[in-house]
């Protein structure tokens, strides 16, 4: 899928192209017997994923960090949708503490879970640490949703296990993971101002999530569990993400509108890799424009994958002064 079919829409090897919505990569699936939790579902790609979803049947479980904007996205998939079922729970990446409370939160309602969306994200902040001391677009966007992924695998399982449907989970990157530091991931100087440029710090939280969905996904091959893990690249679209950038991507998107997305579409490739029926048993891959691609080189190395795993599990017990993952930290 390259630049000519990004700007006439030309559609893939799926079926399906950039111009796809994601109405369109679901019509005719029914999706009554899931539940979802999709991340950062209170606007943008996440509220039109979680809008479709629950279209097409599936509980969803909006984890935000602002509960009012997700109210109202909630009431906008009621009034389009009556039987709709939408949940909101608190939930702010950057926090540990959050995340926990979160996921407490979520065992209380005693739900299955059948597909986890690990969508939310913040891009090209100004230099700040999260409250737990953390580069901020590297915690909420990478360290953030490797824990909750990790707190909720053991539902995960059991769900698949006790319903035999596949489970799915999916990494939002970016094309933007090609835009990193030289040695990809910088381990040794993670919070280091000195050096810190918002663009590369983006770059380098997306590329971990590929490597992240990439590692978890050969664990879960080795253990035999029926549960898919894959990493997709929406697209360009003018959201409340490039707050920080807003004037800058408008400029842009007046000599490059070619090139951007409209909400609809951003979010079919999400809705395409969760729901859709021929994706039964692809696991580790990387999708755009509801087609698979391939990454970047540092994004399909292996060692690089295990090396940010085992940083990743290091960092928050170093935080939490205690094994928040769930199960024995032998590094």
């Amino acid at each position: 899928m390259g630049l000519y079919s990004l700007i006439t829409g030309r559609r893939g090897p799926s079926g399906f192209g950039s111009a796809t919505t994601a109405e369109e990569v679901t019509q005719g699936i029914d999706a009554t017997h899931l539940t979802a939790i999709i991340t950062g579902g209170a606007g943008g790609i996440g509220m039109e994923t979680a809008r479709v979803m629950a279209k097409r049947g599936v509980h969803v479980v909006i984890g935000a960090r602002n509960i009012g904007a997700a109210e109202n996205g909630k009431a906008e998939i009621l009034r389009q949708n009556t039987n709709a079922r939408v949940t909101l729970l608190h939930l702010d990446l950057s926090s540990v503490k959050s995340i926990r409370a979160f996921v407490r939160d979520f065992h209380a309602l005693h739900l299955p879970l059948n597909l986890l969306i690990n969508n939310a994200g913040v891009m090209f902040c100004p230099y700040q640490l999260s409250e737990d001391e953390i580069e901020l677009q590297f915690a909420t966007n990478h360290i953030g949703h490797f824990l909750l992924t990790n707190l909720l695998l053991d539902t995960m399982k059991t769900t698949a296990k006790t319903s035999g449907v596949e489970g799915r989970i999916l990494n939002l990157s970016s094309i933007a993971h090609i835009y990193t530091y030289k040695e990809g991931i910088k381990f040794d100087s993670i919070n280091d101002i000195c050096c810190y440029s918002d663009k590369r710090a983006y770059g380098q939280s997306k590329l971990a999530n590929i490597l992240h969905a990439n590692e978890l996904s050969r664990q879960l091959q080795e253990e035999g569990v029926n549960i898919t893990v894959n990493s997709v690249h929406p697209g360009l679209i003018l959201t409340n993400l490039f707050q920080h950038t807003a004037l800058l991507m408008r400029f842009l998107k007046f000599f490059s509108f070619y090139l951007w997305k409209n909400i609809p579409q951003g979010a079919a490739t999400t809705c395409y890799v969760a729901l859709h029926p021929t994706l039964k048993g692809v696991t580790g891959k990387y999708f755009a424009d509801c087609n698979e691609v391939t990454p970047s080189k540092l994004a399909r190395d292996e060692t690089l994958a295990q090396k940010l795993w085992d940083f990743s599990v290091k960092l928050i017990n170093s935080v939490s002064k205690k094994n928040y993952l769930g199960f024995e930290d032998t590094i």
